[in-house]
């Protein structure tokens, strides 16, 4: 019986992986509220879950487990960010959608049917020695990893220095085209390229 409720558990677990996105590049400052309001054109948002990676100490974009109401919603959101630039939150780059894998739950149900063991490794086990380089190796991934982190604050921050003069730039060129016509400088226009605007 109990075996049953396992399984059973674990395939409902495997259908919400199922009609769930995984949104990354998000701004630290998105709500489960903007995230709602930005998928509202595609999808039906059931919850929202944010991964926080408190081993770093920089605001870098977060990430979130969400859960729409099927998988075609999944799969229609996955699609309209991989063909669309997709901004939430007003992060200089676009949000990066993907499916949700099994393994990015915490929450996630035991697998019927595996049996794990776990247990100390000491000096002069066999797996002592790998034991060993794999944790050499996991420091050294960590300090290259703060060091892309680094260096991705200062692209994020050179990227939306850039965008900032672009959309400065175009609001003088509409404020200069609506002094223009507001001062009758259209009429002027018109009339030196005889064009006729009361057509």
């Amino acid at each position: 019986m109990e075996t049953s409720k396992a399984s059973k558990d674990y395939a409902d677990f495997l259908d919400k992986v199922k009609r769930t996105i995984y949104l990354d590049q998000l701004s630290p400052q998105v709500t489960t509220q903007v995230i709602k309001a930005a998928l509202a054109q595609c999808a039906n948002v059931v919850n929202v879950e944010f991964i926080v990676n408190y081993t770093i100490p920089y605001d870098i974009p977060s990430a979130a487990l969400v859960e729409l109401e099927d998988e075609m919603q999944a799969k229609a959101v996955v699609e309209l960010t991989t063909d669309f630039p997709f901004i939430i939150g007003g992060m200089p780059r676009p949000v990066k959608a993907t499916h949700a894998k099994a393994e990015m739950f915490p929450d996630r149900p035991p697998c019927p049917g595996i049996k794990k063991d776990f247990r100390w490794i000491k000096l002069g086990d066999d797996e002592f020695d790998s034991m060993k380089k794999q944790k050499i190796l996991a420091k050294r991934q960590e300090s290259e990893n703060m060091a892309l982190i680094k260096m991705q604050l200062e692209e994020e921050k050179e990227l939306a220095k850039q965008q900032q003069e672009a959309l400065d730039a175009n609001c003088k060129k509409y404020d200069m085209l609506e002094v223009v016509v507001q001062n009758g400088g259209l009429r002027n226009l018109a009339h030196c390229y005889g064009v006729n605007l009361d057509d």
